[in-house]
């Protein structure tokens, strides 16, 4: 496992945590952050969602900077939070912030996705009540997948967006020269946005850089890489640093 040597390209804060981690298990990384999260200054509209937070039944947050931005709401508004409510998160890492806030909160044991979530029985019994409301925080324009289907099955769904992503902005040939100088062989995104801004900041140096092995959270961004012309991706079935060692553990390093 300590041949791999990684590029990372989550936000910045989550680069250092994730290379802290992996390099106590003497894997080498280096940070890229090809997504930089900016907070939607609040609205009305917002406002008057999270002064109505006990409409719903379930409230399901979808990343940790949502988790981090929907608590300081709940913070300013909410100094006791709904009786009764049950809360979600698509993955480990964003249902500890909000375990640790105090929320009842449940999340998948495998796979940091929607698909996982919906296959989640908790969820299913919070929504087995009469008109069940739900609620979505998360990033301004995210995936619609989770929405609808619960939409079909007779569920109302809300979304409260917190934060819009950006790409930070590289010199050209950034990326291709990271890679050579510190000789990388892995790549790690953790989104298909995070994918669509390595192939766009990659430029003509794509085909090339596709060579290597790709790492990613969940099959629907697996599939995502393949038709980019990804050769080699790994699913990680998560997007925690728990997840990813265990990629890097079950996948030996390419050899030199």
């Amino acid at each position: 496992m300590t041949a791999w040597r990684l590029l990372l390209t989550r936000p910045a804060e989550e680069c250092e945590a994730l290379a802290a981690t992996l390099a106590e298990q003497q894997v080498f990384c280096s940070s890229l952050p090809l997504l930089a999260i900016e907070p939607i200054e609040e609205t009305p509209e917002q406002r008057g969602i999270i002064l109505e937070l006990d409409r719903y039944c379930a409230v399901v947050v979808v990343s940790k900077p949502a988790a981090r931005l929907g608590l300081d709401l709940l913070d300013r508004y909410w100094p006791q939070p709904p009786a009764d409510q049950r809360w979600f998160s698509v993955g480990a890492a964003t249902g500890a912030l909000l375990e640790g806030y105090g929320l009842p909160t449940a999340w998948p044991a495998e796979g940091d996705d929607s698909e996982a979530l919906l296959a989640l029985p908790q969820l299913a019994e919070a929504l087995s009540v009469p008109d069940p409301r739900l609620l979505i925080m998360r990033g301004e324009g995210g995936r619609e997948f989770l929405a609808e289907r619960l939409r079909g099955q007779g569920v109302a769904v809300d979304y409260l967006e917190l934060y819009r992503r950006c790409q930070p902005d590289y010199p050209a040939g950034t990326l291709a020269r990271r890679v050579e100088s510190e000789r990388l062989n892995g790549l790690v995104v953790s989104s298909g946005q995070g994918l669509e801004n390595l192939q766009r900041l990659a430029g003509d140096a794509w085909p090339e850089l596709a060579r290597l092995t790709l790492f990613v959270p969940s099959p629907r961004v697996a599939e995502q890489a393949a038709e980019a012309g990804v050769k080699n991706v790994v699913d990680c079935r998560g997007a925690s640093a728990a997840a990813l060692l265990a990629a890097l553990r079950q996948y030996p390093a390419p050899a030199h």
